[in-house]
Formats: C-alpha cells, sequence, structure tokens
C-alpha cells in the first residue's frame, strides 16, 4: 500500500498562536530510531490539549509526503515530514481514501483507521497562514487518525500493509465530505460506515445522518 517516509515526535512549542492550552505538540521531527506505538500513544511523543487529542482512537495520526508537496507549492513554502503534525509522513499511500476501521500492518504494529483529522486555528498557527482551516477543509485530503490494536515498534522504510477493509466502503474523505464540507447526499452512504467509528464520533455522525435524512424526506 505504501511505505513510511518518516516517523515523527514532537517538540513541544509554546506562543501566542498556541490556543488557550497556551503551548502545543504540533511541530513534529523525524526520528531516526524505532519508535514504539502503543494503545497510549506514540512513545516520546506528546500531547498538550488533551481535551480535543489523544485519545486511544488517536493514538496516532498519519499524512501523506504527497500532501505536503501540495501544500508546499501552494503556499510557496517548503514542508517537511512532520509539518502537518503528523506521527506518520507515508509516501505512495493516499491514506486519506482508507476506509473507515481499515486495519493496517506498519512495522511491528497493527493499526486501525479510525476518521479523519479535523484542521484547527493552531494548525493554522503553526503554518502562520489565516485561511488555513477554510483551505485544508476545502481541499479534503485530512490523512487519518489511527487506533493502536497491536503495540508494537515502526520506523523509517517500514512498509505499510492492509490486513482488512470493511465491506461498507466509507472512505475517511467521505466523511469529512459529509461533515464538514457539508456533503449531504453523502448522508445514507456514510451511514453504512457509522457502526466503525469509536463511539464519541459515532454517536455525533449518527445524530447528523440522521438530521440529514429527515430533512430529505420531508
Amino acid at each position: 500500500m505504501g511505505v513510511v517516509q518518516a516517523v515523527n515526535v514532537a517538540v513541544v512549542r509554546t506562543g501566542d498562536w498556541t490556543g488557550r492550552v497556551g503551548r502545543t505538540g504540533i511541530d513534529k521531527r523525524p526520528v531516526e530510531h524505532a519508535v514504539r506505538f502503543e494503545p497510549t500513544g506514540v512513545r516520546g511523543d506528546v500531547v498538550c490539549d488533551t481535551k480535543h487529542h489523544g485519545a486511544w482512537y488517536q493514538a496516532a495520526y498519519a499524512f501523506d509526503v504527497e500532501e505536503l508537496r501540495y501544500w508546499s507549492a501552494v503556499l510557496r513554502k517548503e514542508l517537511v515530514p512532520g509539518n502537518a503534525g503528523e506521527n506518520l509522513t507515508l509516501a505512495g499511500c493516499d491514506s486519506t481514501s482508507a476506509v473507515i476501521g481499515e486495519r493496517w500492518r506498519v512495522g511491528g504494529a497493527v493499526l486501525r483507521v479510525t476518521g479523519p483529522r479535523t484542521p484547527c486555528r493552531v494548525f493554522a498557527g503553526f503554518w502562520g497562514v489565516k485561511s488555513l482551516v477554510k483551505r485544508f477543509t476545502e481541499h479534503g485530503r485530512t490523512g487519518v487518525y489511527l487506533a493502536v490494536e497491536e503495540p508494537g515498534e515502526v520506523a523509517a522504510g517500514d512498509t505499510v500493509e492492509v490486513l482488512s477493509r470493511p465491506s461498507h466502503g466509507v472512505r475517511v474523505d467521505e466523511l469529512f465530505a459529509f461533515q464538514m464540507r457539508g456533503r449531504q447526499e453523502l448522508a445514507e452512504h456514510v451511514a453504512r460506515g457509522v457502526a466503525d467509528l469509536p463511539e464519541p464520533w459515532r454517536e455525533d455522525v449518527a445524530r447528523k445522518v440522521r438530521a440529514t435524512v429527515a430533512v430529505g424526506t420531508r
């Protein structure tokens, strides 16, 4: 499916752009050694805003190097592995097209795709682009959050192997488009994948699906 180009862990940053917590671990840097991925997170990484990050279904975040290149060209600034706040920079993977609940073997770990990343003001502040939340949402290529089903070590150069893929076929980008881009025509399709979402997201998406379908049947 693809390969790990870099494994990244946080350097804690402070500043006016870091939001209500006043510090953030979004600035992640590649490491040369293998890193252990555990159900509670990536060893050596730091999560500062635990209200919005760091749950078991956000144990790790993956983003494609091709998307870093895309934004480098659009914004005319060099973005390198870790700059999207990702623990895994993947090459040749197209992670945002993964199916919700899809399971990957990456190095010695088994990871499960749980959902899309939602851009925030801290992300925009880190990149120094005020319009980034809107532009990133419109582009819709978010990367994926991952749960760790089987802990293990992951290093640059490890392959990404798909172990299983749910038959409902609801992709990460489709869920994001329904939730964040107003694609109401995706409601019934997205509903098929609700059971594979982590519980906090499941309830929110199911509620929105019901409301959308109800409006459509009036």
